[in-house]
C-alpha cells in the first residue's frame, strides 16, 4: 500500500532556530570579549605576577620605612646606654676612690685627725675673736662719738704743729743684751711699733687679745728670748687696754713687761731707744695661736 506523502505544507523549517543560536553565541562571546578588556584595564595590563609583584615592593617599601625609624630610636637607646655606662664607671671610681680613702692606714687616719684638731681649734679660735668684735661694736661706737667730740675740741690750726712725745729710758739705762718692744696702748686698742716693720693695731678686748693670731705670734717670738722687755706706752686712755694686753704676756707667755705713761697726743719718738730695739719675724696669713699656761 503505497505511503501517503506529506504535503508541502506540514514540512518545520530550522533556520530561524539556527538564527536564533548564532546570535546567543555571538551575544555571549561579545560579553567574554568585554569581561577581559575590563579586566586587562583594571590592572593596566599588567598581568597577575606584575600585580603581585608591585604589592609585594609596596609592603617591603613600608617595612623598610618602618625599619628606619627603628634604627633612628635604637641609636637613641646606645646613645643613653653609653651614658649610663659612662656615669656607673664615674661612679665606681669614686667609689674606690672613697674606699681607699676609708681603709687608709692608721697613721694617715691618725694625721687627718691632727689635721681636724688643727684646724677645729683656729676655728674656735676665731669665733671666739668674733664674739668679741660683736660685743665691742656697741662701745666701739660710743668711743667714735666721744673721739669725734674730742678731736674736734682739739684741733689745731694749721700753722701749728703737735710736738713728738720723746720716749726716755727711765734710771740709769739698761744692759746693751735688752731687746725692747713697744706697744702703745690706747682707748679700746693696742698697737704693735715697728716690731716687724709695719706697726699692727688690734682691739684690745680680752677675747680678741686671746684670739689674736699676730698679737699672739709675736708674744711667741719675744718670749724666746730671755732677755727681752715689752714696754707698754700708756696713753691717758689706755689703762684698760694696758691691762688686758699686758696681763697676756706676762701671765700666759712669761715675758717680762714694763709701762711707761705718755703724756698728750703727740707722735712717739722713740730714737732714744734705736739700739735696743728688738725684731721678729712678721706673722704668717694663718699665723697659730698657742698661749703658754
Amino acid at each position: 500500500m503505497a505511503k501517503r506523502r506529506h504535503s508541502a505544507k506540514d514540512e518545520i523549517l530550522l533556520v530561524p532556530f539556527l538564527d536564533i543560536l548564532c546570535s546567543l553565541i555571538g551575544v555571549l562571546i561579545l560579553i567574554i570579549v568585554v569581561l577581559c578588556v575590563s579586566q586587562s584595564q583594571q590592572t593596566n595590563g599588567r598581568t597577575p605576577e606584575e600585580v603581585q609583584m608591585a604589592q609585594e615592593h609596596k609592603r617591603m617599601k613600608k617595612e623598610l620605612a618602618e625599619r628606619e625609624k627603628l634604627d633612628v630610636i635604637l641609636k637613641e637607646k646606645i646613645a643613653e646606654l653609653e651614658k649610663l655606662k659612662a656615669e656607673i664607671e664615674d661612679k665606681e671610681q669614686r667609689y674606690l676612690k672613697f674606699r681607699k680613702l676609708l681603709s687608709s692606714s692608721k697613721e694617715l687616719q691618725e694625721q687627718n685627725k691632727l689635721i681636724a684638731t688643727k684646724l677645729q681649734k683656729e676655728l674656735d679660735d676665731l669665733l671666739t675673736e668674733i664674739d668679741g668684735l660683736k660685743k665691742q661694736q656697741d662701745d666701739s661706737k660710743k668711743i667714735i662719738i666721744d673721739l669725734i667730740a674730742e678731736i674736734k675740741k682739739r684741733q689745731i690750726p694749721a700753722d701749728k704743729k703737735v710736738p713728738p712725745v720723746v720716749v726716755q729710758p727711765s734710771g740709769t739705762g739698761m744692759p746693751d743684751t735688752t731687746k725692747v718692744y713697744f706697744v702703745e696702748c690706747a682707748t679700746g686698742a693696742l698697737k704693735i711699733l715697728g716690731a716687724w716693720g709695719a706697726d699692727y693695731r688690734l682691739s684690745a678686748t680680752a677675747e680678741v687679745i686671746v684670739a689674736d693670731a699676730a698679737y699672739n705670734h709675736f708674744l711667741t717670738e719675744v718670749a724666746k728670748d730671755k732677755n727681752a722687755l715689752i714696754l707698754y706706752l700708756i696713753r691717758d686712755d689706755g689703762q684698760a687696754a694696758y691691762n688686758n694686753g699686758a696681763g697676756r704676756a706676762e701671765g700666759d707667755y712669761k715675758i717680762r713687761v714694763g709701762k711707761l705713761p705718755i703724756p698728750g697726743r703727740g707722735q712717739l719718738d722713740l730714737a732714744l731707744f734705736e739700739k735696743y730695739r728688738g725684731k721678729v719675724s712678721p706673722p704668717t696669713a694663718a699665723a697659730p695661736v698657742k698661749p703658754k699656761v
